[in-house]
């Protein structure tokens, strides 16, 4: 088993005893290696999503 192979198993296993059961999931299969990403929202966020991506596009320029 591979150093990368290892890693997944433990995001696998660290994201799974987080994540609700009835969370929806994305599932992505790229080569041999199958990703779940498990999506969370924070109930007491005061930023929208469109504030966020604004914000880390803003942060993305000026690290350049």
């Amino acid at each position: 088993m591979n150093r990368e192979s290892r890693t997944m198993q433990v995001a696998d296993a660290v994201t799974a005893s987080r994540a609700p059961e009835n969370t929806p999931a994305m599932v992505k299969k790229i080569g041999k290696t199958t990703y779940k990403v498990h999506v969370h929202f924070s109930n007491t966020s005061t930023e929208t999503m469109s504030d966020k991506i604004k914000r880390m596009l803003k942060n993305e320029i000026q690290q350049m």
